[in-house]
């Protein structure tokens, strides 16, 4: 097969990738706290190719980046509902392990421990017990993330901030998982504002425009693999079988 098909094949397949992470993003538009991701791609030389006539240079899926660019705060009305204005994320526990979100459309347990909507308990900031429990009555909240009950603080929300999200890891329901050995640290300029959700920061404009580039790019190769395979291929064995 010639170098030119490879290249080809591996920009159909690096742009089904890319198509996936885009067709996410467009699903989530109406997610709150959730993050977009930006698309790249790298080239991987093929080294089988030096021992032989031809040459080819795979066009492959590189790293998401995510987009950690703040969402429109709306108002909700609901007394569970935090958004975190400026930098930082809630910490939450689960099953793997502590992870991270944006998303406060938070609930309630029967016994009163503070819970996400999935059920995975929001940590607070004390160390020994992390877990925040209400009780009946008024619910507010500071701006630092101080929780009071009938004016009687209950709790406070944990909310931390990392040096690096380069190697952040989306998981589902809207949390992040951060790379092995990232330590967090209380974010600096965060405020809590009850009653409202941060909206997801994705663009639809931006990201139909994207998909729009894409699909254009993806029928350009399918008509290159067409007459690479359909024309020139056949031809030269069209030709050869003459002689």
């Amino acid at each position: 097969m010639a170098g030119g098909a490879y290249a080809a094949l591996s920009g159909l397949r690096a742009r089904i990738e890319q198509l996936d992470r885009l067709a996410a993003d467009i699903a989530n538009a109406g997610t709150a706290g959730y993050k977009a991701e930006r698309v790249t791609s790298i080239t991987a030389e093929r080294a089988d190719f030096r021992r032989a006539l031809q040459a080819a240079v795979d066009v492959a899926p590189g790293p998401g980046r995510l987009d950690l660019r703040n969402g429109t705060v709306a108002s909700t009305g609901r007394d569970l509902d935090f958004a975190i204005e400026g930098r930082g994320f809630f910490e939450v526990e689960t099953p793997g392990g502590l992870r991270y979100t944006r998303n406060g459309n938070f609930e309630v347990r029967a016994d009163g421990t503070l819970t996400t909507r999935d059920g995975m308990p929001v940590h607070g900031v004390d160390p020994k017990t992390p877990r925040i429990r209400l009780r009946p009555g008024a619910l507010g909240i500071d701006a630092d993330g101080t929780i009071r009950v009938d004016d009687t603080i209950v709790g406070k929300l944990k909310l931390v901030e990392f040096d690096d999200y380069s190697r952040f890891a989306r998981e589902e329901a809207g949390r992040f998982r951060p790379s092995p050995g990232a330590s967090a640290r209380p974010a600096a300029d965060a405020a809590v504002r009850q009653r409202a959700l941060e909206q997801s920061n994705v663009s639809l404009v931006e990201r139909v425009a994207e998909l729009t580039e894409l699909s254009r790019g993806f029928e350009a190769l399918q008509r290159g693999l067409g007459v690479l395979f359909n024309d020139i291929e056949g031809r030269a064995i069209s030709e050869f079988g003459k002689r």
